[in-house]
């Protein structure tokens, strides 16, 4: 079983940067790799996906301009620049990797356990 663990959260003020990575134990042959975000008392969300060649990505309407999905395949490793960090992006984040794709993340197949992103105002 592929695992899947993220890292690179932490705690920044407004304005601030972070880069999550997630890193994968082997390849899991997915259609979709994405970040997912849950913040306190809310749903999960989905943030962004990049598909498996890389050609096609999607953002949440509240992150793009702001934060980038990219995957180095040859490392097994997805990432997600965040710019501009605003403290509703607060949530934790994971990083997952389907079949399908949906901004609930059912079809999701794998999944990170989590890293804590808190933006401070």
């Amino acid at each position: 079983q592929v695992q899947l663990v993220e890292s690179g959260g932490g705690s920044v003020q407004a304005g601030g940067s972070l880069r999550l990575s997630c890193a994968a134990s082997g390849d899991t042959y997915s259609m979709y790799y994405a970040w997912f975000r849950q913040a306190p008392g809310k749903e999960r969300e989905g943030v962004a996906y990049i598909t498996r060649s890389g050609f096609s990505m999607n953002y949440a309407a509240s992150v793009k301009g702001r934060f980038t999905i990219s995957r180095d395949n040859a490392k097994n490793t997805l990432y997600l620049q965040m710019n501009s960090l605003k403290p509703e992006d607060t949530a934790m984040y994971y990083c997952a990797a389907g079949r399908f794709y949906s901004d609930s993340g059912r079809g999701m197949d794998y999944w990170g356990k989590g890293t804590l992103v808190t933006i401070s105002s």
